[in-house]
């Protein structure tokens, strides 16, 4: 198949999950092109099965805002005009879902039928969507794409309680692949980052308020009261210089690492005894589960989708949203025990195996086939 990819080309979870996909489609003898404003940031190596097509937005005085829908729709018609696209796979409602139910239309015109394959990941619905300005758009784009997918039952429910949405909503979970984190260092360089009796423990995310960043700090603070401990803090954000001024205001600053952004996620990972997720809400938990196949245990909230992936006293533990104490009391239960560390990393490996990417990429396959067939037969 020619599959045409549309998402936004960043750090977030819904670009890492659309580029490892389209990279892993490739790898199966599918032609990829994935089109958008920039390259994105996990597409590293462009082969004979991957393409990137980048949309230009003119600038023109008239628009107080360039037309990004505008530019691309059009692109969209362009390059399944050129490369014979047979479908297209767009991730996040708004605006994508609804440019290319434009672009669906216009090749219509010209006798092109191409199917939409749309997923939901998160904040298309919770957030961005459920706004009074874009409801109506995003139920519209939903309702009229061919295939719809959310990566959780939990986001599942939320658009179906949210919207009126008369299409059927298949849940096809996130992924990781499970061969990127197998362990290959021989040296972890743990030394750099923390002394032979300090845990290490990890955050990594977009810094957003809905990742409760300062309940990080706070948990940390607690635990590293507990047992020799360090921070490592990676992404960036609006919340991360508040989280630098609450370290130095608690006195913990030479304890916590800050990175930033960072292509280095398996080694900082492969380092780390616990990772920390008390967000407000997450659709998936994606960091969480690749926490998990580095053999990371998890400590989080029991909000959306993280209980879909992190198992109750199995691959780490959950709280609920805000309870800090019960969260420092579960990381200080793993990380005080050496053998039951140990326990807990083994299962996370184990519970992660289950969102291979190798299991997952044929449910997508199944729904392009199934979504051509039912476009055709209009």
């Amino acid at each position: 198949m020619k599959i045409g990819i549309v998402c936004y080309p960043t750090f977030g979870g819904s670009g890492v999950v659309a580029t490892e996909l389209g990279l892993e489609l490739s790898k199966r003898g599918h032609e990829i092109h994935f089109i958008t404003y920039s390259q994105p940031v996990r597409l590293e190596l462009l082969n004979k099965n991957v393409h990137f097509h980048e949309v230009n937005v003119p600038e023109y005085p008239l628009f107080h805002y360039q037309p990004y829908e505008l530019a691309l729709s059009s692109k969209l018609v362009d390059m399944v005009k050129l490369h014979k696209i047979d479908v297209l796979h767009v991730h996040y409602a708004i605006p994508h879902a609804y440019a290319a139910y434009m672009a669906k239309k216009m090749l219509h015109e010209e006798g092109i039928e191409v199917p939409i394959v749309t997923t939901l990941h998160g904040t298309d619905i919770t957030l961005v969507g459920s706004h009074p300005f874009y409801k109506s758009a995003v139920a519209f784009s939903i309702n009229k794409s061919d295939a719809v997918t959310s990566v959780s039952q939990s986001l599942k429910e939320d658009t179906l309680r949210l919207f009126d949405i008369t299409n059927n909503i298949q849940v096809v979970p996130n992924f990781i692949d499970l061969e990127k984190h197998i362990n290959h260092y021989t040296d972890c360089q743990r030394a750099m980052m923390a002394d032979d009796d300090e845990k290490i423990i990890t955050h990594i995310s977009n810094f957003r308020p809905v990742k409760r960043i300062q309940d990080i700090i706070h948990i940390f603070n607690k635990i590293q009261k507990e047992i020799p401990a360090k921070l490592m803090m990676v992404g960036e954000g609006p919340e991360k210089e508040p989280a630098e001024r609450l370290c130095e205001r608690l006195g913990i600053e030479d304890k916590v690492i800050f990175f930033g952004k960072s292509h280095e996620i398996d080694k900082i990972l492969c380092f780390s005894d616990l990772f920390l997720l008390p967000s407000e809400t997450e659709s998936f938990g994606l960091a969480a589960l690749e926490a998990m196949a580095s053999g990371v245990p998890v400590i989080s909230s029991n909000t959306g989708g993280i209980p879909e992936v992190n198992k109750q006293g199995v691959s780490g533990f959950l709280s609920n949203v805000g309870d800090i104490d019960d969260m420092v009391k579960n990381a200080l239960y793993i990380l005080k025990n050496d053998s039951i560390l140990a326990e807990f990393k083994a299962n996370a490996k184990k519970e992660a195996k289950q969102f291979d990417i190798h299991k997952i990429v044929p449910y997508y396959e199944a729904i392009y086939k199934e979504a051509m067939i039912n476009c055709i037969s209009i």
